[in-house]
């Protein structure tokens, strides 16, 4: 098998271009078309939206598996909203631990037929499957003889945690997978540890951004600070809004939406601050990348991360980026986004993603300082992200493909 005449089925549990894996996904799509690779999505979408666009591929190369619409009607192959790989989504979703033995009966059962008439229809070379969690061990179950590379984004890691009576069924499952591709070394090593896997099989293959779309090219005058990600707590959008509401002057853009109780109270409390912040939902990323190249600064306060390339494509479009120090940030991006990057330590943590009471008013300031550094320092120029591209993650990914 050759990278040309090669064919390929990426596998996605849940929405495509909706989170990091979604547009993982997308930005593989389109740059495996380009190699020449004959490609196939199958993914997990409501029934309302069956038909997403992944890449420019035709709809008869996207094979969506429905479940049920926003507002609870069971009009899709599976009663209940797409289960999410985070607990906070941007759409309605599942959480997997509320998720009880029937409905992960049918969740199984469901994507073993869907699997394996696609499988049979596509036959494909390889498959490339996102997350190590329940559906990357079927789709190797099912297709035992292809070649299945397992494309980690961190959240199962954290899965494994709230849901500590599926944790042998994953490890199990996944055992089988052929190649892992993960976000950066310390994800390498924790995967391997946690799933009992070869350390030869564990590649670390990065994350990028789309240079095309992403870049400081006609920048207007810069002013404010910028925010994309879901509305929830474990993103620290409470501690970036405290940060803000007692800094004169200062102007947060917050791209990026989600469902739920957390989301609804992020929501009012930004259309409280209309002085200091603007609230302009989910954005495309014709639209987040126009946003970035007119803000001074981007702030990703998380607590919780894999690989966050919302930060490679802030700084291609000249902000300086503020982070909490990840692991994954600061293995897989603090070298090469360099000067660009200014790094808040993170708080005392009592959970995954969840911090010490007590220990959140002294991380607020710490943002907050970082913030003020930012837009005292003077304008970014010359970052070279040519290692951080999605060229660059193809041609490591399509090294696995051809293994």
């Amino acid at each position: 098998m050759g990278a040309r005449g090669g064919r390929v089925l990426h596998v996605l549990s849940q929405r495509p271009m909706l989170t990091g894996s979604g547009v993982t996904l997308d930005a593989l799509v389109r740059e495996a078309a380009a190699a020449g690779w004959d490609q196939h999505v199958v993914c997990g979408v409501p029934a309302e939206d069956d038909s997403p666009m992944v890449g420019d591929l035709g709809a008869s190369h996207v094979h969506p598996l429905t479940f049920a619409s926003a507002g609870g009607a069971e009009d899709g192959a599976l009663p209940f909203p797409v289960p999410g790989m985070s607990d906070v989504m941007p759409y309605p979703s599942t959480t997997w631990s509320s998720m009880d033995a029937s409905q992960l009966g049918l969740y199984r059962e469901a994507w073993r037929a869907h699997l394996s008439d696609v499988i049979a229809s596509v036959q494909p070379d390889v498959i490339h499957a996102h997350h190590g969690w329940i559906l990357t061990g079927i789709t190797k179950e099912v297709a035992p003889s292809v070649p299945v590379v397992a494309h980690t984004h961190g959240t199962a890691l954290r899965q494994l945690e709230l849901c500590p009576g599926l944790r042998d069924e994953v490890i199990e499952s996944c055992r089988g997978v052929d190649s892992w591709a993960t976000l950066h070394a310390g994800q390498k090593d924790e995967y391997a540890r946690v799933y009992g896997l070869v350390p030869s099989a564990v590649h670390v293959v990065g994350a990028g951004y789309r240079e095309a779309l992403f870049h400081s090219r006609g920048a207007a005058a810069r002013t404010g600070v910028a925010y994309a990600g879901k509305l929830s707590h474990a993103k620290g959008l409470c501690e970036l809004l405290d940060a803000v509401e007692v800094r004169d002057g200062v102007h947060l853009h917050v791209a990026g939406d989600g469902a739920g109780s957390e989301a609804d109270a992020l929501r009012e409390r930004m259309a409280s601050m209309p002085e200091r912040v603007t609230w302009h939902g989910r954005l495309d990323q014709n639209d987040l990348a126009g946003l970035l190249r007119r803000c001074v600064a981007f702030v990703l306060p998380s607590y919780f991360e894999g690989l966050p390339l919302v930060l490679v494509e802030a700084a291609a479009c000249g902000c300086r980026v503020i982070s909490t120090a990840l692991p994954g940030v600061v293995d897989g991006l603090s070298e090469g986004l360099g000067e660009s990057l200014d790094l808040v330590a993170l708080p005392p943590m009592a959970g995954v993603d969840t911090p010490k009471a007590g220990s959140k008013a002294a991380y607020t300031e710490r943002l907050g300082t970082a913030i003020d550094r930012a837009l005292k320092a003077e304008p970014l120029t010359g970052i070279d992200l040519q290692g951080l591209t999605w060229g660059a993650v193809f041609q490591r990914v399509q090294g696995l493909w051809l293994r």
